[in-house]
């Protein structure tokens, strides 16, 4: 029905860049709210930063300054260009979409699906 797919975690030193990427796809009408989450190894996932259907965007405190996000309204699309990252930023970022689907004629009801997870690996 729907896929959400997340890309660009890598490996890089504290101070550095890095995209991340997530990608919605399948039988979507609409798309409600793209946000991105995280986990880092022993603790809770927790929200980063959030893009909702008319623009607004939401950021987790501690990302605040460094993480900007934005959307693709049209491609179903959202990335976060992560600056100055430090070594707690370290986890598995997830991409989590809200919306609505087609379901038939005349018919959609909402979703909301998980990516896989991408690794972004801080090193101090």
């Amino acid at each position: 029905q729907v896929q959400v797919v997340e890309s660009g975690g890598d490996l890089v030193q504290a101070g550095g860049s890095l995209t991340l990427s997530c990608a919605a796809s399948g039988s979507i009408k609409s798309v409600q709210d793209m946000t991105w989450y995280r986990q880092a190894p022993g603790k809770q996932r927790e929200l980063v930063a959030g893009v909702h259907s008319d623009g607004n965007t939401d950021y987790a405190d501690s990302v605040k300054g460094r993480f900007t996000i934005s959307r693709d309204t049209a491609k179903n699309t959202m990335n976060m260009q992560m600056n100055n990252l430090k070594a707690e930023d370290t986890g598995v970022y997830y991409c989590y979409v809200r919306g609505w689907i087609v379901v038939g004629e005349n018919k959609q009801r909402n979703f909301g699906v998980w990516g896989q997870g991408t690794l972004v690996t801080v090193s101090s």
